[in-house]
């Protein structure tokens, strides 16, 4: 068998998180396993409208082929939406429509990495990431997070070796797993590191529009005055993950490149989804709608955080995040997570073991991964009860 698969996809493993959310499609199962946006917060009648209206009046616009780059109305109205709080695209930029953000990890690494080349990736990370990474024969150098914050001495050591890494690979904002921020002097750090060492970064932002507090932390890419931030934003949980839609925006060389890699991967994005988001970005109350959308995961991250303090043993430490969807919990050390995660899916409540966001999942993690945006209040209550008696049990 490893004679017919490829070495590259070899050292990819099935995600951990996906082989959890099949047993959750059992409704009995209380899930904080998932990443989905709280189905609540989708435009559903506004997306009805506008699809109902364009297919009306125009049905070949959606319906026919389009350009790789993307819809020219839907850039446009993408690049004024990400750009209204600061200036994200420079003189020097190029932006266009990929589907969904993780496709933008698959083409930065198509287009820079040979087989064997190194990324460096902020450690724990998203797992959908690592694996494009992987997929694409790069190998991964990981940098941990001492006191929730990047260790700069160690990104700084990965970015003097040899041999020298094609870029590196971020969260900033509500980092997943984590649900950390990094803040503005670390980011200008790295910027800073960046620059001496001349290495691209993949600034990843899925979550910052999903922030609790009034004040935005500068992106990386809006630091950038010397073109070394390639910038991932994401629609899907502002909108709606299935539209699968986002936009990359970088330098003219780099992600012109990424435009002739997608050609040979889909062709072009969805154009009905990059039409109605269009309208939608052009139409629709932005403001309004992301005020909701705070207002309900800032509830729910407060419910489950409140819980989690009245009921969990004062040895689990864990995350208070300022937006995003997820809580990092760490045990004792001298509990076995995989196993108590197992434990909990048999009282039918999934969460995430840690080690799934590692580059070598093999090593001893003491942290699992808890979803708030998903689940009811009801089982956001009733979960986390469970899991603190589970603890109970093991301490």
């Amino acid at each position: 068998m490893n004679d017919l698969i490829s070495r590259k996809m070899q050292s990819v493993k099935a995600s951990a998180i996906r082989e959890i959310l099949k047993a959750t499609s059992n409704p009995d199962i209380i899930s904080f396993a998932g990443g989905n946006p709280a189905p609540e917060t989708f435009p559903i009648e506004a997306i009805r409208e506008l699809s109902d209206r364009i297919l009306s009046e125009n049905p070949y616009s959606v319906l026919q082929y389009g350009i790789t780059e993307g819809d020219p109305d839907f850039l446009k109205q993408a690049n004024i939406f990400f750009n209204r709080d600061e200036q994200v695209t420079k003189d020097n930029d190029m932006i266009i429509s990929t589907t969904g953000s993780q496709q933008i990890m698959d083409l930065l690494s198509k287009t820079l990495c040979n087989e064997g080349d190194i990324i460096v990736s902020e450690e724990p990370a998203f797992l959908g990431a690592l694996n494009c990474f992987k997929e694409n024969g790069a190998l991964l150098k990981g940098v941990g997070f001492k006191n929730e914050q990047l260790d700069l001495e160690a990104l700084e050591k990965a970015f003097a070796s040899s041999p020298k890494p094609k870029f590196f690979y971020t969260i900033p904002n509500f980092q997943n797993p984590m649900g950390t921020t990094m803040s503005l002097e670390v980011r200008q750090q790295v910027l800073a590191l960046a620059k001496k060492y001349q290495i691209t970064i993949l600034e990843d932002n899925p979550y910052g529009a999903i922030r609790f507090t009034d004040q935005a932390i500068p992106s990386i890419k809006s630091l950038d005055q010397d073109d070394l931030v390639i910038y991932a934003a994401s629609l899907s949980k502002i909108m709606a993950p299935g539209m699968r839609l986002a936009v990359c925006i970088g330098r003219k060389d780099i992600v012109g490149k990424m435009v002739v890699a997608k050609q040979g991967a889909d062709v072009h994005t969805n154009l009905w989804a990059q039409k109605v988001s269009a309208k939608l970005l052009e139409t629709y109350d932005m403001d309004k709608h992301l005020k909701y959308l705070r207002e309900v995961y800032q509830k729910k991250c407060e419910l489950m955080l409140k819980e989690m303090d009245q009921a969990f043993n004062q040895r689990v430490t864990y995350t208070r995040p300022e937006g995003g969807m997820f809580i990092w919990v760490t045990m004792p050390d001298h509990i076995d997570v995989n196993e108590f995660v197992q434990k909990a899916l048999k009282h039918r409540v999934a969460i995430v073991p840690g080690a799934a966001f590692y580059i070598d999942d093999s090593l001893p993690c003491h942290s699992f991964r808890m979803n708030f945006s998903t689940p009811s209040d009801e089982n956001i209550m009733k979960g986390v009860r469970i899991l603190a008696k589970l603890m109970k049990d093991i301490f």
